[in-house]
């Protein structure tokens, strides 16, 4: 004998869909995607919905737009299966000269250091270096090897890479340099504003200086 879909299997379903519960394996809900339209649906944004299967002790997780994308993700389930529907848990910090200092959950599978600027507002135009974006990580031995061209480095590397955004092809790199979980993003502030700062230590604004300046010369008769 064998136990077909529809006799009493049943998987439950928890997490960012539209009914939590266990639901029976019928015809119509043998698969996957079948069985998340059955619950209701995703609650969360598609972009960073990620679907866990939890199989007696296997586990596999996917993103929800792969479930479409590609068939093979759309298996059948069985009985006893339990799916997790939940957001991506992936971030950044960014700091420094950016519209938002702030960590920063991802909003897409995959982020580059351009959007990553766009998510927090962008350089601030007054005071944001666009020579100095820094990206600080931890990377494996055997990246960090690579990238140095060495072969006697062990265990995580702090690494810190450096965007000139001023360059030709400056923007082109930053598109294309791919911004992943834990990382910080950097944007030092112009040499002009870092000299703002510290003349304003001492007579509050910059603007002072030029009235310390007018009430001296008037004094001398200047």
């Amino acid at each position: 004998m064998r136990r077909l879909a529809g006799d009493g299997s049943t998987v439950s379903l928890v997490g960012a869909v539209g009914s939590q519960g266990v639901f029976a394996i019928e015809r119509p809900t043998r698969t996957l995607s079948a069985m998340l339209a059955r619950a209701g649906g995703i609650t969360i944004q598609p972009e960073i919905a990620q679907v866990t299967v939890l199989r007696g002790d296997q586990k596999g997780k996917i993103w929800f737009q792969d479930l479409y994308e590609n068939p093979k993700f759309d298996i059948a389930l069985r009985g006893g299966d339990r799916v997790l529907v939940e957001e991506d848990t992936r971030s950044f910090t960014a700091l420094g000269a950016t519209g938002t200092q702030a960590r920063v959950p991802f909003e897409t599978q995959v982020i580059s250091a351009v959007e990553a600027i766009a998510q927090v507002g962008g350089l601030l135009s007054a005071s944001a270096d666009p020579t100095g974006v820094f990206v600080l990580r931890n990377e494996p031995a055997e990246i960090a090897n690579q990238v140095l061209g060495r072969d006697d480095l062990i265990g995580a590397q702090r690494m810190v890479y450096v965007l000139d955004l001023t360059e030709p092809n400056g923007m082109f790199m930053a598109r294309d340099f791919v911004i992943r979980d834990q990382d910080t993003l950097y944007v030092t502030e112009a040499p002009f504003t870092q000299w703002n700062k510290v003349i304003a230590s001492f007579t509050g604004t910059l603007g002072a200086v030029t009235t310390i300046t007018s009430a001296a010369d008037t004094l001398t008769g200047g």
